[in-house]
């Protein structure tokens, strides 16, 4: 069975080594990055920091594609060309035209990183744990027309942990996308698979983040919603703590919620009497640590606080030993 697969970074680097895994032949690679970065600059990138992904295609000497859009008609050559059975997406933000999903002999395949028809849109690994999901998931699904919505093959739910920040989570699924990837093309081989229709009444969807999601608001959520928002949003963007015209960044992996009893604690050994939500309750110089009060009484102790800016960022521990314990302005 030849296969042609699209993506971009891990997930690509994993069908990769779950298509070969299924002793399928890959008749070609296109990465996404080729649609969006100079051919010129895109080798010098290459050559200088080569991802996972680039150093599998080198590693087996595969056909890379390099065109400038999945649905340019140089694509569409290519795939006749190659004579390709199958088609398999993973991380593709462009949206294929039903001429092009329909060129493989077999079908076209999407990998998603949620459990569908639930977290449809660009990026479910920080969604799901922006909504403080326990799981998430991983479906294999015919393409059509529209995003997210193509007949199921397979899909296996992946449990979120506590401390999951969007890194741990994707590392989890785009593990388990290569394991599905070779199961589900032995069994495309055999005509084994039986497309599933998605339940459009459980479906959700989510759009691509907003400027202003980064900004935490202590006085609009809970301490848990502002952890799992900090942790959401790690790797791709750090989230920030406004205090005065300084922004602080905080460390996801360092992040403590301190219940009513505790913080009641903190207010009376600080001899704050009238504390205000978003209040700055302690600080620790030494390990950078900044505890904020939130709207539910709890608190939210931060670790490894840094300030933003290159020039900035070093004076953070003098910056948090002068710091006046008073409200962060949202």
């Amino acid at each position: 069975m030849k296969v042609v697969i699209l993506g971009k970074g891990e997930m690509l680097a994993n069908l990769i080594e779950g298509t070969l895994n299924a002793n399928c032949q890959i008749a070609g690679v296109f990465r996404y990055e080729r649609t969006v970065i100079p051919r010129m600059l895109l080798d010098i990138l290459d050559f200088f920091k080569s991802s996972s992904d680039v150093t599998l295609i080198k590693k087996y000497k595969l056909h890379e594609i390099k065109c400038h859009s999945a649905n340019s008609e140089k694509f569409k050559k290519e795939i006749l060309k190659l004579n390709a059975d199958l088609i398999l997406v993973g991380t593709w933000p462009e949206k294929l035209k039903k001429e092009i999903i329909d060129l493989p002999v077999i079908a076209s395949v999407n990998v998603h990183p949620s459990f569908l028809p639930r977290y449809r849109g660009p990026n479910p690994y920080l969604q799901t744990i922006l909504h403080m999901e326990k799981s998430s998931g991983i479906t294999f699904h015919l393409m059509d027309e529209n995003f997210d919505k193509g007949a199921i093959l397979s899909q296996k739910e992946i449990e979120i942990f506590p401390g999951d920040t969007g890194k741990e989570l994707k590392e989890r699924t785009v593990y388990q996308a290569r394991l599905m990837c070779t199961e589900i093309l032995n069994k495309l081989r055999e005509g084994l698979i039986i497309p599933v229709n998605q339940n459009e009444k459980e479906a959700t969807y989510f759009p691509n983040i907003k400027p202003d999601d980064i900004m935490l608001n202590f006085a609009k959520e809970s301490a848990e919603q502002i952890h799992a928002r900090i942790r959401a949003f790690h790797p791709w963007l750090p989230c920030y703590v406004t205090y005065k015209n300084k922004y602080f960044i905080p460390n996801p992996y360092k992040l403590k919620i301190l219940d009513e009893e505790h913080t009641t604690k903190i207010l009376q050994k600080n001899k704050i009497a009238h504390p205000k939500i978003g209040d700055i309750i302690n600080t620790n110089y030494k390990s950078r640590s900044i505890t904020v009060m939130c709207k539910d009484w709890k608190s939210l102790k931060m670790v490894g606080t840094y300030l933003y800016g290159f020039l900035n960022k070093p004076f953070t521990q003098m910056y948090i030993k002068n710091l006046d314990i008073q409200q962060i302005r949202d």
